[in-house]
Parts: structure tokens; C-alpha cells; sequence
């Protein structure tokens, strides 16, 4: 599983079903982007934002965020993986095909309760050296002092807010990046925490300043 795969896999999926507001993803750097780097983000990212996507990353290390998506690769794999022996690929998808079907049909009451999706951009052409617009989210814990780490950078956010999520907010077109309080019990009760001024650059460092 390449970032190539994880691309044409992404626009295939779009293109059938039509843009969600957001698609969430786990840290991982065919998702996110090298980690080795400060300020770096992949071509998945860039994909989603230059379709007008806000990619969100959950928690490192946190499951409970992770839960829905888990739970249906363990049903694809106890249901299609593990219980019949596929002679190709070609065999493999079409019976991975059918079980997808099903599993839509025996959620589409949910699906229908859902945002609305937008249609795909009939002459959109992807180009990862594209300048990139729009919105990241981060999910993240707090460290012992209040910082969160995202971007290979750690940005302080509140000293009282220690090992706590927060919900990191990189707005490209604000040149802005947010913090708000995130807590479990309460999802709608985001208070902003921190901002902080942040351009994410083309080759090199940002400028930061507190605010």
C-alpha cells in the first residue's frame, strides 16, 4: 500500500459518491506526510485540500477516535479476508464489491441522516506543487506543560490544560492556527484556548508569533 494507491484510491471513491466536508485519517505518513520534516505535509493532504476537504488526524496513540473505522476492517476481514480463498484480485474485489453494497444498504438509515455530499469538479486535475487553501485539523493530547505536537513543531497551547485533547485548527487562508479545548462529554463546547500566527511555507520555515 503506496501513497499512489492511497490517492487514485481516495479520488475513485469521491468521484462515485460525490465530496464529503471532511475525511478523517490516522497519523500515518502515507496520510499525513513525512514526519521527519517541520511544516511538511503529504500529497493526500494536498489532494484533499485542493478538493475543498478538510483532512483531520486523530489522537496519536488514541483509539477510541479511530473505533468506526477499525470496527468495519475487522467485519471486511472476518467476513470477506479470512473466510473464502480468492483464486485473483479480480475475484477478491468483486465479492469485497458485494459485501460493501450489503453493508450500505444495512446502514443507510445513518447515511441518510448524514451532511450531504457535493458533487466531484467536473475539470478538476490534481497538482500536488499547487499552492494549498483551506483548513487542517489536528486532534491531539496535551503534553505535562499544556503543549500539543503537531507539523513537527510543538506549540504551547495552556499551561492548565495538561494532558487534555484539543482540537488544532491550521487555517491556511487565515494564516492562523487555533486551539480549542476538546472534551469528550461535551463535543460541542470547543472553547478557543490559544491562536497563533502560522503560514505554512512552500520550502522553508514559517513565521510564527503568539497572539
Amino acid at each position: 500500500m503506496t501513497t499512489d494507491v492511497v490517492l487514485a484510491a481516495l479520488e475513485a471513491h469521491w468521484r462515485a459518491w460525490g465530496r464529503p466536508a471532511y475525511a478523517q485519517f490516522d497519523n500515518d505518513t502515507r496520510f499525513q506526510g513525512p514526519h521527519q520534516f517541520q511544516d511538511a505535509i503529504g500529497r493526500v493532504t494536498r489532494l484533499c485540500l485542493s478538493l475543498d476537504i478538510v483532512p483531520v488526524f486523530a489522537p496519536v496513540q488514541e483509539h477510541g477516535f479511530q473505533a468506526a473505522i477499525e470496527a468495519f476492517n475487522g467485519r471486511w476481514q472476518a467476513k470477506v479476508w479470512h473466510r473464502f480463498h480468492h483464486e485473483a484480485r479480480t475475484a477478491l474485489q468483486a465479492r469485497s464489491a458485494r459485501y460493501v453494497a450489503a453493508h450500505r444498504r444495512r446502514t443507510a438509515a445513518r447515511q441518510d441522516g448524514a451532511p450531504g455530499r457535493r458533487p466531484f469538479p467536473a475539470a478538476w486535475q490534481f497538482d500536488p506543487r499547487d499552492p494549498v487553501r483551506g483548513r487542517l485539523v489536528f486532534l491531539r493530547r496535551t503534553t505535562a506543560t499544556g503543549a500539543a505536537v503537531l507539523l513537527g513543531r510543538t506549540f504551547a497551547v495552556d499551561p492548565h490544560w495538561v494532558h487534555r485533547l484539543v482540537r488544532c485548527e491550521v487555517d491556511l487562508n487565515a494564516a492562523m492556527l487555533r486551539f480549542y479545548a476538546l472534551r469528550r462529554r461535551e463535543p460541542t463546547s470547543q472553547p478557543l484556548l490559544r491562536e497563533v500566527s502560522y503560514t505554512l511555507p512552500a520550502t522553508r520555515g514559517p513565521r510564527v508569533t503568539s497572539r
